[in-house]
């Protein structure tokens, strides 16, 4: 007869997920509403430069 799976193994692939997300720690956390404000600018500032410039059709 074929040997059943052991249990343990189902435990060692959830425990390289669980480390995936601890490794998730040390990122930097931004506030949405910052990076849409920080793009909005940014965007703000090249239609500037494009008028400023006179590239603006």
């Amino acid at each position: 007869m074929a040997k059943k799976k052991s249990e343990g193994s189902g435990l060692m692939s959830s425990a390289g997920l669980m480390r995936y997300f601890d490794a998730d720690d040390t990122a930097i956390k931004l506030n949405p509403k910052a990076v849409v404000a920080f793009s909005a600018g940014i965007g703000f500032v090249v239609l500037v430069m494009n008028f400023y410039f006179g590239l603006w059709p």
